[in-house]
């Protein structure tokens, strides 16, 4: 019997106990934003630390921070010159709000079909324990073959903060040739699928100022300009009537798809009834001369996230606002850097601004895109992938971000393997979130052969 098989056999027959140990995780509420779930942050990394340990992983190191632990672990391999995987993943979730929403309580995990609900099913407890079940039974069949560091943090969520400090502290500690990031969303149940582009990010927030304080309508109105009517007709003039972003220069620097690139994008075929269904939405709209999988992972975008102004309780309150205020958040892609983009939208809205109103600029957050097509280690995966699912893998870009992507190849100088085995229609920090089974099962099994590749 090859060691591969015997370690298929070995995840086959423990099932039981692999999901059992998922259950567990799950109960933890380990929720990084609330500050009296510190307790339930600190549970959840001994819990991996404690499986780590009896698993007879080599080392295993709980760092503490201003915020949540980072656990670190290292197991090398007996074979001389090994390649290293360092292998990500974040143990904490989204809050469960708004609980009335939820069809069974979110941190008591519950079985529907082949369906399992509770809040870090998915993103990504889900991803983890995928991780350690696939190390466990690899390891039940002898030596890897590769050194396998494990890095878990517990900030994501709030855009780990204590990460970047701890990369730049310990680059000897995390030394590696290749990364694994298993914490994306697939194509599809049968569309294995590797990530080689994620869109940036900057986030900022419009504030309009008008009169100094809100002001009675029946006195002031027709003589004070409104600043919600004023952020209306900035947001108006910020993109042309096709969906198309209209600031002067936005797109000057978008890396242009070539026709390989754009076969490569659209290889899974059209999505837009899927959007259409996820979504709820009665017709798609965006950029018309691109495809909606063109439009997700590979164009710019800029949208209002929340806008606020006034009274807006129940009943009536006639007053003009002193202020209105929009977040407003821009995906970026290869090669445009967040902080030109906003220079741009800065430079156009003041351009715009009548002389009745004041206007207040606020970034709150930027990211950098990421193209990885060459990350190392990508043909072990995708033949994983389609050894596992005996279905072609999928080569996607992504629309959101993940910045410990591009953190760690700015810090460590490697790009990452991102992939994962979430379904589209998983509910990630959504009520009901919620992982397929098998597809976990099968996702553990290709991050079995993935660990035996080497």
């Amino acid at each position: 019997m090859t060691q591969l098989q015997a370690a298929l056999n070995y995840f086959n027959a423990h099932q039981s106990e692999f999901m059992q140990r998922y259950l567990s995780f799950l109960r933890i509420p380990s929720v990084s934003t609330d500050a009296n779930r510190r307790t339930d942050m600190s549970q959840a990394c001994d819990f991996l630390a404690a499986y780590l340990n009896r698993l007879g992983i080599n080392e295993v190191r709980r760092f503490e921070t201003p915020l949540h632990p980072i656990l670190y672990a290292w197991h090398p391999s007996r074979i001389t010159n090994a390649p290293t995987l360092l292998v990500y993943g974040h143990y904490d979730v989204q809050p469960a709000d708004p609980l009335d929403e939820w069809s069974s309580d979110p941190f008591e995990p519950v079985q529907h079909g082949e369906y399992l609900y509770a809040r870090g099913a998915a993103d990504m407890k889900g991803g983890i324990m995928a991780i350690l079940s696939a190390l466990e039974s690899a390891l039940a069949g002898g030596d890897l073959g590769v050194n396998i560091k494990l890095l878990f943090e517990g900030e994501e969520e709030i855009g780990s903060p204590s990460l970047e400090d701890f990369i730049r502290e310990n680059t000897e500690l995390l030394a590696c040739d290749m990364i694994l990031n298993p914490d994306a969303i697939m194509m599809g149940e049968t569309m294995p699928t590797l990530v080689y582009g994620l869109r940036g990010l900057l986030y900022f927030e419009l504030r309009v100022d008008g009169p100094k304080a809100d002001l009675h309508s029946g006195v002031f109105g027709g003589n004070v300009a409104n600043p919600a009517h004023v952020l209306a007709e900035l947001i108006a003039k910020l993109h042309h009537p096709d969906g198309s972003v209209a600031v002067p220069g936005f797109y000057d620097n978008v890396l242009h798809l070539s026709e390989d690139d754009r076969r490569q994008i659209n290889a899974p075929g059209a999505i837009d009834e899927t959007l259409l269904n996820n979504s709820g939405v009665a017709q798609l709209f965006g950029e018309p001369e691109f495809t909606a999988l063109e439009r997700m992972g590979a164009r710019p975008t800029l949208d209002v996230n929340g806008l606020y102004s006034g009274f807006i309780g129940e009943g009536a309150k006639t007053i003009i606002p002193a202020y209105a205020k929009a977040k407003i958040s821009c995906r970026l892609v290869p090669y445009q850097d967040p902080d030109e983009v906003f220079d741009k939208i800065q430079s156009y809205l003041e351009g715009l601004l009548p002389p009745h109103a004041r206007m207040a600029l606020s970034k709150i957050g930027t990211g950098l895109p990421y193209l990885a097509q060459d990350a190392p280690g990508a043909q072990n995966l995708v033949q994983a992938f389609e050894d596992t699912w005996k279905k072609p893998a999928v080569l996607k870009r992504e629309g959101g971000s993940a910045p410990v992507t591009t953190l760690m190849q700015q810090k460590l100088g490697v790009k990452t393997l991102l992939t994962g085995f979430i379904l589209p229609d998983s509910a990630v920090h959504s009520p009901n979130e919620r992982q397929h089974l098998p597809t976990w099962s099968r996702g553990t099994q290709a991050l079995i052969r993935f660990f035996l590749s080497f």
